[in-house]
């Protein structure tokens, strides 16, 4: 039986076409692009709140739409769960109340009391229950929502910008807990954003959407590192994700060494527990390349590889070009000028090393 979904859609929306063909296998999948671009649009088909004119939508081999075939199962039987930009609770409810509102709407014998406890440890709300919304936080509503999703035990869960409505420190509060949702609920998610940031953090799978088409779907690392995504209108500096784990922390100068692939990876950070699965994420303006180690630098990473691309940064002017790099099987992107490109003599297979500073690596 096929897994994950399979979606292959045609829909008019005044003068505007979705036309998009999307197959993910569990985890994460980020849809992935600018505003009016039919990332939400798309999340609505899946829920069942458009019906489109033609095309499927199977989940785990299940048809929930199927044109040709007269198939359209409706919103409250495809055990999806939605949460919005907004949190959208019972005001008048506390948030005890506005939780067990999911567990009315869940399958019949698929929730017992123990729900709510791991619903609870797993978002870290179980001392807000005698609360109101109008006494929580943002992020401590958003995280409410989840939670009442979660306890209509759905098959699929459906996120559309959670966190748009969030400032800086609301996000960096929740965030976590969506990735233990990912890591822990084992329940397959659909997560709309145009925050790369987010995306490249929490994604296992990337639909980037454009013009109401998916123009690009796969890895998150493969994708959110692929040099021509950077060619288009709008579209941020490459970068890579680059997967790995804790390795020893040092407290006495701030770092944690990231066993990857590449190589071992400082960064500056303490905090991770030796062992956990992580990654990084490098933005190619930050990448350094020279032709052999350079001694006598602050920059403490220095990772061996060959030029595996060579592609156009962009059309405005600045002289720039951006390279990928495979180190060790892991795909590196930097920019750098033409003029470094042509001094250094850099070609498809050129070794090089890539040099990048401990303080520029993002890490969750």
């Amino acid at each position: 039986m096929t897994t994950g979904l399979d979606i292959v859609v045609q829909h008019r929306l005044g003068a505007f076409t979705l036309d998009a063909t999307l197959r993910s296998q569990g985890g994460l999948t980020a849809l992935y692009g600018p505003s009016g671009s039919g990332k939400t649009s798309l999340v609505n088909v899946i829920a069942g709140l458009i019906r489109p004119e033609a095309g499927h939508v199977r989940h785990d081999g299940e048809a929930l739409f199927d044109r040709a075939g007269g198939v359209f199962v409706p919103p409250h039987r495809r055990r999806i769960g939605y949460v919005f930009q907004e949190a959208r609770l019972f005001p008048h409810l506390s948030v005890r109340r506005n939780l067990l509102f999911g567990r009315w709407f869940a399958p019949r014998g698929k929730a017992d009391r123990t729900d709510l406890a791991a619903v609870l440890d797993l978002l870290g709300i179980g001392h807000l229950l005698a609360r109101r919304p109008g006494d929580l936080s943002g992020g401590e509503r958003q995280r409410v929502a989840i939670g009442r999703a979660l306890l209509a035990r759905p098959r699929l869960l459906l996120m559309d910008e959670p966190l748009a409505s969030l400032d800086e420190a609301r996000k960096a509060e929740i965030l976590p807990y969506i990735e233990r949702l990912r890591d822990e609920a084992g329940i397959p998610i659909v997560y709309v954003s145009h925050a790369l940031a987010e995306v490249a953090r929490l994604a296992t799978t990337v639909a980037i959407i454009e013009a109401g088409r998916v123009t690009a779907c796969g890895p998150a690392a493969t994708i959110l590192s692929r040099l021509d995504l950077a060619l288009r209108p709008g579209s941020p500096e490459p970068s890579s994700l680059i997967e790995g784990f804790v390795g020893t922390v040092d407290p006495a100068f701030g770092l944690t060494r990231i066993e990857t692939r590449a190589g071992a990876i400082e960064v500056a950070r303490t905090g991770l527990r030796p062992g956990k699965a992580i990654r990084v994420r490098i933005l190619a303006g930050d990448v350094m390349i020279a032709l052999a180690p350079v001694a006598g630098i602050s920059a403490l990473n220095q990772l061996h590889g060959t030029v595996a691309e060579i592609a156009p940064s962009g059309g405005d002017g600045s002289g720039t070009v951006d390279l990928g790099i495979d180190c060790g099987g892991e795909r590196l992107a930097a920019r750098l000028t033409r003029k470094s490109l042509v001094t250094l003599g850099l070609g498809l297979g050129s070794p090089v090393v890539a040099i990048v500073k401990s303080v520029s690596i993002e890490t969750p």
